[in-house]
């Protein structure tokens, strides 16, 4: 400041500097009121940028705040300016997550889930606790996270599960002291297992509420967990909580709805029953579906049935039986025994109670105690069997008939009594339906000739099983299956299977019938005859009559079929034609009359039908057949008889 020198006396200045001595020039200046300058977007954001639904980029900005004017009276505006500042970025943040953060999260959870899996392979034991981690992504409200965190759980408890069957500590075992390795395998083995039931209820859940709601998200997060089950069986069925996962699929395949969930759980227990190796499994999934199909009053689709038909029942033990002895391989004779000292017998016993023991430990299973499970499985798949036939329900006959034929040698004694009378009342039933052609629904819902062919088939089964030397008389079923030649020839399905591809008769108001039995009409009656003259103890009961009386119709029979089945029919012509020359000689000879009086060829009983009195003439109209094939067969049926005279 510039100082002006005045006419004043030395006293004014002096005076001036004294008073300029007390000014406090730094509080001064503090106090004095200036403009706060504007902030602007040139500071530096430490935002993180978010992506728009368009996919964008765009970087997170602080909005600018109004300039305050000068003065102590403007801070509490200025604090409520810095609220605002606080608040409105929040809410704007809030209302673009929302928009795009759920394909955020579910990279976030992929990336997540990723890691988990990674770490739990490397080291189960030192992450186990990554489990509990995983179980709550699953219970997330996004279905497409749900749906990855159940996938990712079943591959890891695939990789992870022992190969042995993990069960709770007994008191003593809890108190015991144990080295730090077992506690360590100890805590790792309960904590796989209370997070491996957690994740098998909420799979049993989760199926149970697709089924129950319509939503598209839960029907299906439903299916993802029931494929999840599926395969937990599939590759762990000897772990814990087996009965859980397959209450799942039973609970699946009790609808008639023929879905992709359906087939699935279908295709699980098959391969379940076919690679069941100690019985253990099978037993407890064949206890489930014998309850449910009794529940559902056998209310349920054909191919469930047939899963019965892929288990191993009494077929892989290593011993040969007879009447009187069992003979093990196993067992060495008393001569081929070698000497050894004392010490060597002691040590030998020694190892062999260690090996014992490893068996134990191992989970392995004995051939008795195969047996026996397999033996409860087998009363429940007959009990099974025994109840449809009784019932009858629509649709499960055939399968029914199929399973007894496969098993007949199984069947006890005791039950050949009433399964026979059971049979005989099924092909009265049968006929029955085929008079009453006017009744849509029962012509729709049951094969009647189908079945009855089933139950001749399956009569000679068990005749061939365990009622061989039982005085048994299938006359009745021989008697049926003759008098259902003529019109089984004439059958316009009679080499269709409900496989086959045809189109639906537009007269008929009714859906077709699903099934699942894919052999043909006259696939099943080549079959028939061959249980009936090609069996081991075929001789005894077929007369000459009876071969004579076949022969001659399934000859006339062959003039109405299709090509496949009349080549089909006359192949079995010409196995009879070799084995019973001596009896049906005169049948291909004009020259020759065996019989007295006219043959009756109207009669449906092959007894008094008198074959002998006719002769073979179809043969020459087949010779001129369109089809080559059964023109050389037709051919060479005569000469059997020329070159072989007896």
């Amino acid at each position: 400041m510039a100082k002006k020198k005045s006419s004043g006396s030395s006293t004014e200045t002096a005076h001036q500097f004294a008073a300029a001595a007390q000014w406090d020039l730094e509080q001064d200046y503090e106090r004095r009121p200036r403009a706060l300058k504007k902030r602007t977007a040139e500071k530096e954001s430490t935002r993180l940028p978010i992506k728009t639904p368009g996919g964008a980029v765009l970087q997170s900005v602080l909005p600018e705040r109004a300039d305050d004017s000068e003065g102590e009276g403007k801070e509490e505006e200025w604090a409520g300016v810095q609220e605002e500042e606080k608040t409105q970025p929040v809410i704007k943040e809030l209302e673009v997550r929302s928009k795009v953060s759920e394909r955020q999260r579910v990279i976030n959870a992929k990336e997540e889930l990723s890691n988990a899996a990674i770490l739990l392979n490397e080291d189960p034991e030192e992450n186990v606790g990554l489990l509990k981690r995983l179980r709550e992504i699953s219970g997330d409200k996004n279905a497409t996270i749900q749906k990855l965190a159940l996938a990712t759980q079943l591959a890891i408890y695939k990789d992870i599960i022992p190969g042995y069957r993990i069960r709770p500590l007994t008191e003593e075992e809890q108190n015991s002291k144990v080295t730090k390795e077992v506690k360590k395998l100890r805590g790792f083995e309960q904590s796989l297992v209370a997070n491996y039931q957690a994740y098998v209820e909420n799979l049993a859940d989760l199926s149970r509420a697709s089924r129950n709601e319509h939503s598209p998200n839960v029907v299906a997060v439903g299916k993802i967990a029931v494929n999840c089950a599926c395969g937990l069986i599939s590759t762990v069925p000897h772990f814990n909580f087996r009965s859980q996962l397959l209450k799942v699929i039973v609970e699946r395949v009790s609808v008639k709805t023929l879905d992709e969930v359906f087939i699935k759980c279908r295709t699980t227990l098959e391969d379940l029953f076919r690679n069941d190796d100690d019985g253990a499994a099978s037993f407890e999934a064949v206890q489930l579906l014998a309850k449910m199909l009794k529940a559902k009053g056998f209310m349920v689709d054909e191919s469930v049935l047939n899963t019965f038909l892929s288990l191993r029942l009494l077929s892989e033990l290593d011993v040969k039986a007879s009447l009187e002895t069992v003979e093990n391989p196993r067992k060495r004779k008393k001569k081929d025994r070698q000497f050894r000292t004392k010490k060597a017998r002691k040590s030998e016993k020694e190892r062999k109670i260690s090996e014992k023991e490893m068996d134990e430990a191992d989970a392995t299973v004995s051939h008795e105690e195969r047996e026996e499970r397999q033996s409860e499985t087998l009363k429940l798949v007959f009990g099974t069997y025994f109840r449809i036939l009784k019932e009858r329900p629509p649709g499960l006959m055939g399968a029914t008939l199929e399973g007894l034929a496969k098993y007949a040698h199984l069947i006890n004694l005791d039950f050949f009594g009433d399964l026979l009378v059971a049979l005989k009342e099924l092909i009265g039933a049968a006929l029955e339906d085929e008079e009453e052609d006017d009744d849509i629904e029962t012509s729709t819902q049951r094969n009647a000739t189908r079945e009855a062919l089933l139950c001749v088939i399956t009569a000679f089964a068990l005749l061939s099983g365990q009622g061989e030397g039982m005085s048994i008389d299938l006359t009745f079923f021989t008697t049926h299956l003759y008098a259902t030649l003529l019109p089984l020839s004439m059958s316009p399905d009679l080499e269709l299977s409900t496989k086959s591809l045809r189109l639906p008769d537009p007269n008929d108001a009714t859906p077709p019938s699903k099934r699942i039995n894919v052999s043909t009409e006259i696939e099943m009656l080549i079959r028939a005859l061959n249980t009936i003259f090609f069996q081991q103890n075929a001789n005894k009961s077929n007369t000459p009559i009876r071969i004579a009386a076949f022969t001659k119709r399934l000859m006339t029979s062959s003039l109405n079929m299709p090509e496949k089945s009349a080549l089909a029919t006359l192949g079995m012509l010409n196995k009879m034609a070799r084995k019973h020359q001596r009896r049906l000689h005169g049948l291909f000879s004009t020259e020759e009359r065996v019989g007295d009086g006219t043959y009756k060829m109207d009669i449906d009983e092959p007894e008094i039908s008198n074959p002998y009195a006719a002769t073979i003439w179809e043969t020459v109209l087949l010779r001129k057949h369109y089809s080559p094939k059964i023109s050389e067969a037709a051919k060479e049926l005569p000469k059997l008889f020329k070159n072989n005279r007896s």
